[in-house]
């Protein structure tokens, strides 16, 4: 079987003929996209990879639904981001009675993570996006790091490019000002 299928063969794949080897196909080109994407958003190796599984499982359960009014990749992003928010959700219910915001925590497992290869600078890059607003932290990371286009942006979160335009822009500046700093 060829491994080079486009996205639209690889929905046909599974849909007609060999689902749980098209949903390899489609796991293989996308896995580490994901995971990225989902890592800048969770910082932690650990909690990233439980969130990508639950992606990858709600990605297999929901592609048979999945209409081509977009990109492949577009619509497994909003998932993985979904997913990611969800489990912050979840994370930030249980620093409610804690002295250690749950952002305060992502900084702490930054230093910590053994996975991190970045010199200070970057280090101090990714502490002073992890101060930002959750909104403001998610556009700056998909349009700075994901080069993502506004367009795009506003589909997987639902706000208008004027209010992500906005975000980021805002992001900027704090993330500059937290960068003077020192």
């Amino acid at each position: 079987m060829n491994e080079h299928l486009d996205d639209r063969e690889i929905l046909e794949r599974f849909r007609t003929d060999n689902p749980d080897y098209a949903f390899h196909l489609l796991v293989k080109k996308y896995q580490e996209k994901l995971y990225a994407s989902i890592r800048k958003v969770l910082v932690n190796h650990e909690d990233t990879n439980d969130v990508l599984q639950e992606t990858l499982i709600k990605i297999y359960q929901n592609l048979n639904t999945f209409r081509s009014d977009s990109q492949l990749f577009s619509w497994m992003y909003r998932i993985a981001i979904n997913e990611a928010l969800g489990f912050i959700r979840k994370q930030k219910r249980k620093y409610v009675f804690s002295s250690l915001s749950y952002e305060d925590s992502l900084i702490q497992s930054l230093h910590a993570d053994s996975f991190f290869d970045g010199d200070a600078l970057q280090k101090k890059l990714q502490e002073a996006i992890l101060k930002l607003p959750q909104k403001q932290r998610l556009v700056f990371n998909m349009k700075y790091y994901d080069n993502l286009k506004y367009d795009e942006i506003s589909e997987i979160l639902k706000t208008s490019t004027g209010a992500l335009k906005a975000s980021y822009h805002h992001a900027v500046k704090k993330i500059e000002k937290y960068l003077q700093e020192d």
